[in-house]
C-alpha cells in the first residue's frame, strides 16, 4: 500500500478559502458576456478578482436565449460556515450600443430600501467592490475585436436567496428580498473576521442614518434578546450583535459620533472585556481568574472565596461561587471595569453603559447604576 500523502497545511479541515457572492457574479457575468459577444459557449472562465488574483471557476449553465445569455456558478465558500454555501450565482446578460453597464437585482438578491450602506435606496443590494469587479468583467469582453456592443444590462439572481437571508441581518439594515452580493479581496477566509466586522460597521452606520443616538452592542442572540427586553424603547436597528468583535462595534460608534452606547451581555464575555479584550473568541482569550478573584474582594469575598475563584472552571462558576457567598454586587463591579476598558479603548468618544445578564436574561448588574 502506498503511503498518504501528507495534508498540506492549507487544505487542513477548516482552513479552505473560498469565494465571494461578488467574485462568483463577475466570473458568470464575464462568461455571459462573452457567450453574446464571440458567440461561444463556455465549460469554464478565467476571471480576475478584486485582489487582481487569477482565477478559473467551472461554470453550471452557460447558454443562449435569443438576445441574453445565461451563466452561472456554484459558490464555494470553502470552510467558511457561509449561508450562501452551495448556492447558485445566476446572472442574466443583455448587450447594447450605448456605454455603461447597469446592475439589476434578480429573484433573491435583496433591494436596498434605507440610507447609512453607502449603495443607493431602491437599488441592488450589490456592494461597492462587487460593482466594480463585475464592471471591468463585462466590458473586458466587450473590449473583443469586431464587438459594436459597448455596454450592458446584468441581472443577477440566486435561487432561495430569499431564504437565505433570513440567516443573516440584511432586513434588519433595510435589505428586502434576498441576499447582498458582498465580497473585497473574492475570497472568503473561514470564520471570516473581516467579513463579521464589516457588517458590524455596516450596522452601526444604518442604525446611525435612521436616527438612533443609543445603541446597544450585544454579543449574541441570546443577549440580544434579553437587551430588548431591557430597553423595548429602541429601535430594532439599535439593537447590533457584535459576537465576539466588541472593539470593532465600539470604534464604528466613536467614529460614528454615537453619544451613548450600551453593552449587554453575559458573565463569560463581559469578563473578559473587564481584562481589556476587545476580541473575546475563545481561542484568542481566556477567563482571568486572578482578575475576577480581585474584583470579586473588591466586592466584599473573603481570601477564602478568592482562592477558589483562582481554581475556577468557568467565568460561570465564578458567579456560582460569589453568589453562594452572598457576594451578589461581582456583576456590578465587573460592569464597571468594562465601561472603564470600553471608554479608554475609543478614548472618550462615547458614553458607555454596560448590563450583566444570567442565562434566562435576568439583569444580575450593571454600571452606572440608576440613581
Amino acid at each position: 500500500m502506498m503511503p498518504k500523502k501528507p495534508v498540506d497545511q492549507e487544505e487542513k479541515r477548516g482552513t479552505r478559502t473560498g469565494f465571494t457572492t461578488g467574485a462568483c457574479a463577475a466570473a458568470a457575468a464575464k462568461a455571459a458576456t462573452r457567450c453574446l459577444a464571440r458567440g461561444t459557449l463556455l465549460s469554464q472562465v478565467e476571471t480576475t478578482l478584486p485582489n487582481r488574483q487569477k482565477v478559473v471557476f467551472q461554470l453550471k449553465r452557460c447558454e443562449r436565449q435569443g438576445n441574453e445569455a445565461i451563466a452561472s456558478i456554484i459558490k464555494d465558500a470553502g470552510d467558511d460556515p457561509d449561508c450562501t454555501h452551495g448556492a447558485e450565482i445566476i446572472v442574466t446578460v443583455s448587450l447594447k450600443r450605448e456605454e455603461g453597464v447597469e446592475l439589476v437585482n434578480g429573484q433573491g438578491v435583496g433591494v436596498v430600501t434605507k440610507p447609512g450602506l453607502g449603495l443607493p435606496v431602491g437599488g441592488p443590494s450589490i456592494t461597492p467592490v462587487p460593482r466594480k469587479n463585475i464592471t471591468e468583467m463585462v466590458l473586458e469582453e466587450l473590449r473583443f475585436p469586431g464587438c459594436e456592443f459597448r455596454g450592458a444590462k446584468v441581472i443577477i439572481s440566486v435561487p432561495g436567496g430569499e431564504e437565505m437571508a433570513k440567516k443573516t441581518t440584511n432586513a434588519r439594515l433595510g435589505i428586502i428580498g434576498g441576499i447582498s452580493i458582498l465580497g473585497t479581496t473574492g475570497i472568503v477566509k473561514p470564520y471570516s473576521t473581516a467579513a463579521y466586522m464589516a457588517s458590524v460597521v455596516q450596522a452601526v452606520d444604518v442604525a446611525y442614518e435612521q436616527g438612533s443616538r443609543e445603541l446597544v452592542l450585544t454579543t449574541g442572540g441570546k443577549s440580544e434578546q434579553y437587551a430588548m427586553q431591557l430597553f423595548p424603547g429602541l429601535s430594532e436597528e439599535a439593537f447590533i450583535q457584535v459576537g465576539d468583535f466588541i472593539g470593532a462595534g465600539l470604534r464604528s460608534c466613536g467614529k460614528k459620533g454615537v453619544p451613548i452606547v450600551r453593552i449587554v451581555g453575559m458573565m463569560g464575555k463581559l469578563s473578559k472585556m473587564a481584562n481589556g479584550k476587545m476580541q473575546t473568541h475563545a481561542a484568542g482569550s481566556q477567563v482571568n481568574t486572578d482578575l475576577l478573584a480581585k474584583l470579586a474582594q473588591e466586592a466584599g469575598a473573603s481570601d477564602a472565596l478568592a482562592e477558589q475563584i483562582r481554581a475556577a472552571n468557568t467565568a460561570r462558576h465564578v458567579l456560582e461561587l460569589a453568589a453562594n457567598e452572598n457576594i451578589h454586587n461581582l456583576p456590578t463591579v465587573i460592569c464597571r471595569e468594562v465601561c472603564k476598558v470600553a471608554e479608554n479603548h475609543i478614548q472618550g468618544k462615547a458614553k458607555v453603559f454596560t448590563h450583566l445578564v444570567d442565562f434566562d436574561g435576568k439583569l444580575l448588574g450593571e454600571f452606572p447604576t440608576k440613581s
